[in-house]
């Protein structure tokens, strides 16, 4: 089933997805999440540090910071998403529609993480707008090559973020901060929903040539991000702090989806390299799975280590 079949086939889909969406999400405003009170004015070429963060007397960790930097950044990008996914899903009838709507949602996040980080200056905000500009003119992002990849990698992707949004909140001991992220999260599950419920579709439509999508961008897959600078040093660090790591990204994201909910490994229907890629898929999740295992493993006994020589 080519693109223009498969888009036909599921625009009823869409088009129920996308009044669930917009009967379950709920407006908000990102100024009403931000602490305006702890903002203030700042002096031209004030070097910062980390006594100047108003984080309503908790203190972050470099690991957060790192997060914080990354998500803002990856939010940041927005542009280069929307040109992605309305190249693969189109700008006409309900497909245009959910793309607009996504993208103004996505909108909001850059808007209240960047308000709480300006007003409480948790993070440089100097070193937050060069790579805000190093980043965006760049321009890098994942890029799906086939319609059936952007559906299962879209799925995969916004999961993953919401995760990451949320273990950065739970981290950040400033319960403002938590908030901010907690709101941003809820708009990032219902995008999850809304794609992981598509993809599910496009399964029954066209098995085949979702399976081979399916092995491919769970052996490729990427976070946005790798077009932000020292963005492979940020992710150690985030991965330290078990904000995003492989144990993560299998447990919670992989085996619920790919799993569980789309069912991969009973998947019927399929032929020649549908069902050789069915039995790939297989493989890898059973290894990500053991690597998985093997890698908390051994964050547990290095935290263990650190305690005892702390």
């Amino acid at each position: 089933m080519n693109d223009q079949q498969i888009l036909f086939e599921l625009t009823p889909v869409v088009e129920q997805l996308l009044e669930r969406h917009l009967e379950t999400s709920k407006e908000w405003f990102p100024h009403e999440h931000v602490p305006h009170a702890r903002g203030r004015d700042v002096e031209p070429g004030h070097q910062w540090t980390e006594a100047d963060a108003d984080l309503g007397g908790h203190a972050l960790t470099p690991e957060v910071r790192s997060a914080l930097y990354v998500n803002l950044l990856t939010e940041d990008n927005l542009p280069y998403y929307f040109r992605t996914v309305e190249s693969l899903f189109g700008a006409d009838g309900p497909w245009g529609t959910w793309v607009r709507r996504w993208t103004a949602e996505e909108g909001r996040h850059s808007m209240v993480i960047y308000g709480y980080l300006a007003a409480t200056r948790a993070i440089d905000l100097v070193e937050l707008e060069r790579g805000r500009m190093a980043q965006v003119a760049l321009g890098e992002t994942p890029n799906p090559e086939t319609l059936h990849e952007g559906f299962v990698y879209l799925a995969l992707q916004e999961l993953a973020t919401r995760i990451s949004h949320r273990n950065t909140g739970l981290q950040m001991g400033d319960p403002v901060g938590y908030e901010v992220m907690k709101r941003v999260c809820a708009d990032e599950n219902l995008h999850q929903l809304f794609y992981r419920d598509l993809a599910a579709a496009a399964v029954q439509a066209a098995p085949n040539e979702m399976m081979i999508a399916m092995e491919k961008q769970v052996r490729t897959f990427a976070m946005p991000g790798t077009g932000i600078p020292g963005f492979d040093e940020h992710s150690k660090r985030i991965a330290k702090a078990g904000i995003y790591d492989l144990q993560i990204h299998h447990e919670q994201i992989l085996a619920p989806v790919v799993l569980r909910q789309w069912d991969a490994a009973n998947i019927g229907g399929l032929t020649g390299e549908g069902a050789a890629a069915q039995e790939r898929l297989m493989k890898r999740m059973a290894t990500s799975e053991r690597v998985a295992k093997r890698y908390g493993e051994k964050r547990d006994r290095d935290r263990a280590a650190e305690l005892q020589h702390a």
